[in-house]
């Protein structure tokens, strides 16, 4: 039963019925990477082409899951920053594919979800909490988020010029479906 006010995806959640294993729709899902560069002045925005991920709800409403990126799928529309965003001065692909991001917790709050999980970029893991926005049914779950994050954290402090942002945002987009 629905209580109103709260999406039908947490209702589900907190009675049970979306436990069992579920699987990332990588047709259906996306995850972007947003910063500046330029002192700031120019937004550079790129997406990752390769995103997998799975998951498992517990009866009692307990999750966790991985969702993973392949570093070297990142697309900003611009083949050498691409290159270079691949390499070693930044996500070093070659030495470390996969972003990968675990969940630890997902809880009910005001308006959605907190999710409490361990990022993991360069072989670097930081703890990191955000809200998300929940929706679905029993057979389909969408998860969607934006997540601040500093690169200096993750070991990605090249900047040449100072030209480059620190400070970045990860938008989520994830549908998983149940297995």
């Amino acid at each position: 039963m629905t209580t109103p006010g709260r999406p039908a995806a947490l209702a589900a959640l907190g009675e049970g019925r979306l436990a069992g294993s579920w699987t990332l729709d990588p047709a259906q899902s996306q995850v972007r990477l947003a910063t500046k560069s330029m002192w700031g002045l120019v937004p550079v925005k790129g997406v990752f082409g390769q995103v997998s991920g799975s998951g498992t709800v517990t009866g009692s409403g307990e999750v966790s899951g991985t969702l993973t990126v392949a570093a070297a799928s990142i697309d900003t529309k611009i083949k050498k920053r691409d290159d270079h965003l691949r390499s070693a001065d930044f996500f070093d692909a070659a030495n470390h594919p996969g972003i990968t991001f675990s969940v630890q917790a997902i809880t009910p709050a005001a308006g959605g979800v907190t999710v409490t999980g361990a990022l993991t970029v360069r072989g670097t893991t930081r703890q990191v909490v955000f809200g998300a926005a929940v929706s679905g049914d029993d057979s389909t779950v969408t998860l969607d988020a934006e997540l601040p994050v500093n690169r200096a954290d993750y070991g990605l402090t090249f900047n040449q010029l100072g030209m480059m942002a620190m400070k970045s945002t990860i938008t989520i987009h994830a549908a998983f479906i149940r297995q």
